[in-house]
């Protein structure tokens, strides 16, 4: 039986916990705190890079076995419906070089795919329109 002094409801949080939430009150705050646009770009840059190396553009002896061409589709797929999506909130100036990225990526996938989709039918093709 619990008593009042070993109850759940009495106990203080450990040290750890109360670091814990202090770190995630902090990042919540310092999120807050940064601009939409920013938030955009880098999002879509780890999109970028992830897919990148899931095409095959990555260097280094391991390189190769990083590639996953089903995981860049989805990849280059959820950047495109980002970048389109964004593209008119967040100006030509940020969403030019974005799509220039997306743009070599799905260039980059038509050439690393053995069975060359259809015009139209490539990763983010739905949002982009045809890639040549």
């Amino acid at each position: 039986m619990d008593t009042p002094e070993n109850s759940p409801a009495s106990a203080s949080p450990s040290p750890e916990a109360e670091r814990l939430a202090a770190a995630v009150g902090g990042q919540a705050r310092d999120i807050s705190d940064v601009p939409a646009v920013e938030l955009i770009n880098t999002v879509s840059v780890h999109l970028m890079s992830a897919a990148a190396v899931k095409v095959g553009l990555a260097e280094g002896p391991d390189a190769a076995g990083l590639k996953d061409l089903d995981e860049a589709r989805k990849l280059i797929t959820a950047l495109a419906g980002l970048v389109t999506a964004a593209a008119p909130e967040v100006g030509s100036t940020h969403a030019a070089p974005l799509r220039d990225g997306l743009r070599s990526l799905q260039l980059a996938f038509r050439e690393e795919s053995a069975i060359p989709d259809a015009p139209g039918k490539g990763p983010g093709e739905k949002w982009t329109g045809a890639v040549n």
